[in-house]
């Protein structure tokens, strides 16, 4: 979104003014880039159009009371000590705001602003030093030296204008200089699989037979390429794997035979009365299944209803709602080809969360994801776009095997070096390298967060004590 005008307004409006036109600004934003939901609930679910609209607008609205809260901050210190200073906190107000999204109740970090630059490889290269906020930082430190030009003095806004061009000159120098380095030498090679099944069609029992004949194709023509490990996406077993005898026993002789690991996506039921359900990524070698990791971050009103025992009844109102038991540990596979880790769906868009992976020893990292819910909407391109700072963040090889797109191969400098396009049926294979040493965001994680927090706090502090 365009920062700037939301900057200029906060400085030359009353905070509570500045607080409704920043919520607003949130809003429109908020609400076009999520219309993708709209997708999901008028195939999905059983709300008549254009209530549609109400859940997306719903959580549009909520999203927009951060950027509202920004601005409303920055109008205060401005009211109170001078535009200079509420604009020169403006990227720490802005930074700290985005961190509680991405983490209260939950979190939803969709939309932040790093993301806005995903293409721009040489400015996200400073991911590895604070992860994605450290892009947003930069982002909303432009927007301000521009607001600047408006509400400032010649000189004060000149200085504003310097700084930020410093701040994107070393951001770009820095970037510059890390993709001009040797590129690490492959280490390994993985296979990946994206089998294009519409939702419907996944656990459809008529078409559980032609669901196992595809994998079953993909999976032999993978082979032959020669992978230490093949990837298969979210959910991908139209059956519970783990009872299903026959296909453990097919899976388990195609490892034999081909010398190959399968990573295979499924639902898993640990009880017998049918309530522990788990959302799980299986490791199957040709000793039959070696390991699994449950999805610990579930997707609030698709795989959990928040406040259950409340608002329960809204599983009644559209098929994509369930209620799973989300796994408590972020298990790293021993391997092969490697140490590895398992994001399942939406939980690779948690920086913190896929750290704990790389922490725990992760030498590449795995994203297996469904979108098929989605459709042929921006959703599936807008979730892709948000992995390439993971491989920065901690300069990781990152393997994303989805249902019907996009599936890519994305190396440690945050390139996606081959994909397959939405609804295309295909499998890709690559030598990739293997992660080697620790990143400034591997050993310190959020410290920007944690330094804008308390910048915005002094910035807070200072305007209560009065008038400039």
């Amino acid at each position: 979104m365009a920062v700037a005008p939301v900057l200029l307004l906060a400085t030359t409006r009353p905070p509570r003014a500045a607080f409704g036109w920043g919520w607003l600004a949130g809003f429109a934003f908020f609400l076009l880039l999520l219309r993708w939901l709209n997708f999901t609930f008028d195939v999905y679910s059983a709300i008549p159009w254009p209530l549609t609209w109400a859940p997306t607008g719903a959580l549009a609205g909520y999203c927009g009371l951060y950027i509202g809260l920004v601005a409303g901050a920055v109008s205060w210190v401005a009211a109170r000590r001078g535009p200079g200073l509420a604009l020169a906190a403006a990227p720490c107000f802005w930074v700290a705001a985005e961190w509680v999204r991405g983490r209260l109740m939950g979190g939803f970090p969709w939309g932040h602003l790093g993301y806005s630059q995903h293409g721009q490889l040489a400015v996200i290269q400073i991911a590895e030093l604070a992860g994605v906020d450290a892009v947003a930082f930069v982002v909303c430190a432009v927007n301000a030296a521009l607001a600047g030009c408006l509400v400032l003095s010649r000189g004060r806004a000149a200085a504003g204008l310097a700084a930020a061009a410093v701040l994107v000159a070393g951001t770009v120098g820095f970037g510059l200089a890390r993709l001009a380095e040797p590129e690490p030498p492959p280490e390994a090679t993985v296979a990946l699989m994206q089998p294009a099944i519409e939702q419907p069609l996944k656990w459809n029992e008529s078409h559980t037979a032609s669901t196992l004949r595809i994998y079953g194709e993909l999976t032999r023509a993978a082979a032959r390429l020669g992978p230490a490990l093949i990837v298969w996406p979210e959910t991908a077993s139209p059956t519970l794997l783990r009872r299903d005898d026959t296909l453990q026993e097919a899976l388990r002789e195609l490892a034999r035979t081909a010398g190959v690991a399968l990573l295979v996506g499924s639902i898993d039921v640990l009880d017998a009365g049918g309530r522990d359900v788990r959302n799980t990524a299986f490791l199957l070698t040709d000793q039959g299944i070696a390991g699994r990791y449950d999805k610990i971050h579930l997707v609030p009103f698709g795989e959990y209803v928040p406040l259950s025992s409340i608002i329960g009844f809204v599983r009644g109102w559209a098929q994509f709602i369930s209620e799973l038991t989300p796994g408590s540990r972020a298990v790293v596979f021993s391997g092969p080809p490697a140490p590895f880790g398992v994001v399942i769906c939406y939980e690779g868009i948690f920086p913190a969360l896929v750290r704990r992976f790389v922490q725990g020893g992760a030498r590449l990292v795995v994203n297996m994801t469904n979108d098929a819910w989605f459709g042929r909407t921006s959703g599936p391109l807008q979730h892709l776009a948000m992995y390439p700072f993971r491989a920065i963040e901690h300069r990781t090889a990152l393997v994303r095997a989805a249902n019907t797109g996009v599936s890519a191969f994305i190396d440690p400098r945050g390139r996606i070096v081959s994909s397959l396009g939405l609804y295309e049926r295909g499998i890709l294979s690559r030598a990739i390298p293997l992660r080697r040493g620790e990143t400034l965001y591997t050993r310190f994680g959020d410290w920007l967060a944690g330094a804008s927090g308390v910048v915005a706090g002094l910035a807070l502090a200072a305007a209560a004590r009065g008038r400039a």
